[in-house]
């Protein structure tokens, strides 16, 4: 692995992007470049410093930093008030270099630690959840600490399983070190979610349902047995370390992680009784700040509620007269568009069996979908990733509340590949017209093109590898997903076109389902009515979808206002270009620069544009 301590210090001296024209300018173009890059270079450090398992992920637990591997990030009440503090020391700071003079690269990285702190700064009083500049999950703040989304329970089995590399006695070391962290931090969870309760934050009475399910999952296996403990002694043994690991992962395992996570059990029982069913966050301290503040991080813009709602009423509609269309010209014209996609979701003919060599069967087809969309990229990329990505499966263990698709970028130094993960708990979730568009959306030239292009970029500050912004990245997934149909991949596949726009659909109608969940006040139940009736997707999938914007809100709104705004760029370039717009020039320099808010990809195309224009 590549030592990259002082990587801050060497980026801005020399450029791997000269090509791009708008992003290779000098520090010293513009005045105050350098103070502002020295800035963006201390929180990137700082971010990865504080967060171990950021830096895991991101391929820099060596060296220097070869500590980090040993650890975990805190996540008690302590840690919460110090992300607050680090926060509002990084604004000051920030607030005091005037960054109106900067341009390219610099003005890029310096408007996304504006951004990030001056929104985060209007969080800092809520008082519960989660709060942090940067973390491996892209949530900056979240209303419940345990979930069936959120908790360390719910993410460290499989990021040990997957990210935690195991090559050396050292690393096995780190491993059992981070198997003891993981029972500190199980309690200082513990605490965190009883000084919530105390303030009346407890998640819904469904949440706590889905989220024991999954801790007693994980809590069932003997200690020697569990996943927790196989990970650490197969992978020693394959790589011919000497030692009793098993026994000792076990004995950690056993003596440590499960009482703590017993103790989790206990209190998520106690505050079982004690809970609503109300499913949206204004019935929270602060609810609909909080949720304004929330959707202001995800979408990165100060769309109000109802105007997203709105939106997605709107664009539902256009999409369902599209789709009514082809299932007409497929002898389908019964009922609505709702009822008839899901008739066509339990057509016989476009199902996996739901057993084990099924759903195998899927990961080999998509496998084969990546093969095929490669060839096609050349024409619309011109810088493409070097990494490659694997699909896997979704750990059983945690299936039930997992979401149906996502991705985890490469490491850094490349020695992980970029991976996408589909969820097979039920093949039903997944016809095989439906599965294309998530191979776009999550591979490529999804997720992981963006990611891995930010992730390989010698010449990006690390803050810009380390942030994820939700409309930018989910977004541009999105706009993959029309890039794919643009592309032709559905010419001659109507109902391969049907699962995209399903898809583009399902997107649309989360603005509508999020908005009425925490500012319209509807119920788990309305929700998943209404996206069942809009877009006929099997009803458990919607349903762990809706309990998944219950727990991340805001979040669902982030993807088709993202790829509106995606989209819309793109048009207004090549309206105002003509003949001289490049469809890779355009992808390149959108993408060059790694994630950002809204407002900087907007600055970002007009500078393009402008210097296509002589």
């Amino acid at each position: 692995m590549i030592d990259r301590r002082r990587l801050l210090q060497t980026v801005f001296a020399t450029s791997a992007l000269a090509p791009l024209g708008v992003f290779s300018a000098t520090l010293a173009a513009t005045p105050g470049a350098g103070e502002a890059a020295a800035l963006v270079s201390d929180i990137g450090e700082a971010a990865v410093d504080g967060n171990p398992q950021l830096a895991t992920n991101l391929g820099l637990d060596s060296g220097a930093r070869a500590g980090l591997k040993a650890r975990l990030a805190p996540r008690g009440i302590e840690a919460r008030n110090a992300a607050i503090t680090r926060n509002s020391e990084w604004l000051t700071k920030i607030r005091a270099i005037d960054g109106s003079g900067l341009s390219g690269q610099d003005g890029v990285s310096f408007g996304v630690v504006k951004f990030q702190a001056e929104t985060l700064d209007e969080a800092r009083g809520f008082g519960y959840g989660d709060f942090g500049f940067v973390d491996a999950a892209a949530f900056p703040i979240q209303p419940y600490t345990l979930s069936q989304l959120t908790g360390t329970y719910q993410f460290l089995p499989d990021f040990l399983a997957t990210q935690h590399t195991i090559e050396t006695t050292a690393d096995a070391e780190a491993y059992l070190s981070r198997l003891s962290a993981m029972a500190k931090v199980m309690d200082e969870e513990t605490e965190s979610v009883q000084a919530d309760a105390g303030k009346g934050v407890i998640p819904p009475d469904f949440v706590i349902r889905k989220t024991l399910v999954q801790m007693r999952s994980l809590r069932t296996p003997a200690a020697a047995e569990a996943g927790l403990t196989t990970s650490l002694a197969q992978r020693a043994a394959a790589k011919g370390l000497a030692g009793d690991w098993s026994g000792r992962a076990a004995r950690i395992v056993g003596g440590e992680v499960y009482p703590a996570l017993d103790r989790q059990i206990a209190l998520m029982e106690d505050l079982l009784p004690k809970a609503a069913s109300t499913a949206g966050i204004w019935d929270l301290p602060d609810g609909a700040a909080y949720y304004a503040t929330a959707l202001k991080l995800m979408t990165t813009t100060d769309l109000d509620p109802d105007t997203i709602h709105a939106m997605g009423l709107e664009q539902s509609r256009a999409i369902l007269e599209r789709m009514d269309g082809i299932l007409k010209a497929q002898g389908m014209v019964e009922g609505t568009v709702g009822a008839r996609m899901a008739a066509l979701g339990k057509d016989p003919r476009f199902l996996y069996p739901n057993t084990e060599a099924g759903k195998a069967q899927i990961l080999t087809d998509l496998n084969a979908q990546i093969v095929d969309l490669q060839a096609r990229l050349p024409a619309y990329f011109g810088r493409l990733p070097k990494a490659g990505v694997e699909v896997r499966r979704v750990p059983p263990a945690i299936e039930a509340g997992a979401p149906g698709g996502y991705a985890v970028s490469p490491s850094l130094d490349g020695s992980r590949p970029g991976a996408y993960y589909i969820n097979l708990r039920d093949t039903a979730e997944w016809p095989k017209w439906s599965l294309p568009t998530l191979t776009y959306h999550e591979a490529i030239p999804g997720h992981h093109l963006q990611g891995t292009l930010a992730i390989e970029n010698q010449a990006l500050p690390l803050i810009s590898k380390a942030l994820f912004f939700s409309a930018y990245g989910e977004g541009w997934a999105l706009y993959s997903e029309q890039l794919a149909d643009e592309m032709g991949v559905y010419a001659n596949d109507p109902f391969g076109e049907l699962g995209y726009l399903q898809s583009l659909l399902f997107r649309a109608s989360r603005l509508v389902a999020d908005t009425g969940l925490h500012h319209k006040r509807w119920s788990r139940e309305q929700a998943i009515r209404y996206m069942v009736d809009t877009g006929g997707d099997e009803e458990s999938s919607i349903a762990s979808e809706v309990e998944r914007y219950c727990v991340w809100p805001g979040q669902a709104c982030s993807y088709k206002i993202g790829h509106t705004e995606w989209v819309r760029l793109r048009e207004d370039a090549r309206a105002q270009l003509g003949d001289r717009f490049d469809i890779r020039g355009f992808h390149d320099v959108t993408l060059a620069a790694g994630g950002m808010p809204i407002a900087v990809l907007q600055t970002v195309v007009a500078d393009w544009v402008a210097s296509r224009r002589g």
